[in-house]
């Protein structure tokens, strides 16, 4: 096929569509289903009376129907700016806030301001798929910064990977796919890191509402001279199960965001009306509705905690939000176990290497376990069919 962008080209498929290929032509007996832990996403539909929001502004608001503003309604906007400062102790407004088809485009968004073709950009490992992806379609190098054996990456190991072409550091916590949640001394550090470089740090909250500390989990927004520096992204697909309706968000000062938006006129013109007026509703209503389940999610952490760090042979090495990071005792590698997993024991994961540098030595060795759509009873079935696995 000619001609193709050569940078889209040398990009890796899919990890969770190449996943799903791996079921064709397995069947799983009526007694022994199978137990899907390879994506972090809600399978359940929003609550009753925030689809109801939906409906009714499909039918009686003209206005859900047609482009909205390139950086997303004011109202929402503006709660976002309201629940961030709120949480974090910052001064926002909604002009500090786009509104995204979901927090990939997010990402991507916020990445095409900061770096082009032969730039670099500072990741952990294992690192978001998604995001690795982006960055090698643009043409910008990912430069992998290891995490250490507590999965928490190390600052004075990123600052020695800092060059004149480095624009950004990139973190994501509570992380996708440890799940480690990182202690607020350690963002703070990044973040004098970045300051100090002149570069951007870009920190994903995705799963922000699932993290198990109370209180803020940094001081940053409260920082000096933040605004030039700081860039977070959140998602709406988690906490108000709204992952068919793509809604994000950026949170950055003004300057930033005029020029987000010129990449978001570009691909979407604007975010999807009912998903935000979806969100806007959620955020209005739902707050206790949001506490069960971060609870819920929390008890099934713990549950996944204590099954999976009772495997002989397996090495629970963190567990938080939706996420279990966790090495396998096996000689073959995780590539090849996670497909072996899905025959011989009914069970679909993504392995290590999805997730880490071709030739990374950890890649191998690991599995990403994604519980949060798994109750107890299924954690422990989990549990109990890894356990069954041969070498």
């Amino acid at each position: 096929m000619r001609p193709l962008n050569p940078a889209l080209a040398a990009t890796f498929a899919p990890p969770v569509m190449e996943a799903r290929r791996w079921l064709s032509g397995v069947s799983f007996p009526a007694d022994r289903p199978l137990i899907n832990v390879s994506q972090a996403a809600p399978v359940d539909p929003p609550p009753e009376g925030l689809r109801r929001a939906i409906a009714e502004a499909a039918l009686h608001r003209p206005e859900a129907h047609l482009y909205g503003p390139v950086l997303g309604n004011s109202d929402l906007r503006d709660a976002v700016a309201a629940q961030f400062s709120a949480a974090y102790g910052g001064a926002l407004t909604g002009t500090n806030v786009a509104i995204t088809q979901g927090c990939n485009q997010a990402f991507c968004a916020v990445m095409a301001t900061l770096a082009g073709q032969g730039d670099q950009v500072i990741v952990p490992t294992p690192w978001y798929f998604n995001h690795k992806m982006w960055l090698d379609m643009a043409g910008v190098a990912t430069v992998p910064l290891p995490c250490g054996a507590d999965m928490l990456p190390d600052p004075d190991h990123a600052a020695a990977l800092i060059t004149p072409a480095t624009r950004a550091i990139v973190l994501v916590t509570p992380n996708n796919p440890s799940g480690a949640e990182y202690p607020a001394d350690l963002v703070g550090r990044f973040f004098d890191l970045a300051q100090a470089h002149g570069i951007a740090l870009v920190v994903d909250e995705t799963y922000r509402d699932f993290d198990s500390r109370d209180g803020a989990p940094h001081d940053l927004l409260t920082r000096p001279d933040g605004d030039g520096t700081l860039i977070q992204l959140y998602s709406f697909s988690k906490a108000y199960r709204l992952t068919g309706h793509r809604v994000g968000a950026i949170v950055a000062g003004i300057e930033r965001l005029q020029q987000v938006e010129k990449f978001l006129d570009t691909v979407a013109i604007s975010p999807s009306q009912l998903g935000q007026i979806g969100a806007v509703w959620g955020m209005e209503h739902l707050k206790d509705w949001l506490a069960g389940e971060r609870a819920e999610i929390l008890a099934r952490r713990a549950a996944a905690a204590a099954a999976l760090g009772a495997l002989p042979g397996w090495r629970l090495k963190s567990a938080g939000a939706y996420f279990a990071w966790v090495e396998h005792p096996f000689a073959e590698g995780s590539a090849d176990l996670a497909r072996r997993m899905v025959r011989d024991a009914g069970v679909l994961a993504l392995p290590g290497t999805m997730f880490t540098p071709e030739g990374d030595a950890t890649g191998p060795r690991h599995l990403r376990i994604a519980f949060a759509n798994v109750d107890a009873d299924g954690i422990a079935a989990l549990a109990d069919r890894l356990a069954g696995l041969s070498a």
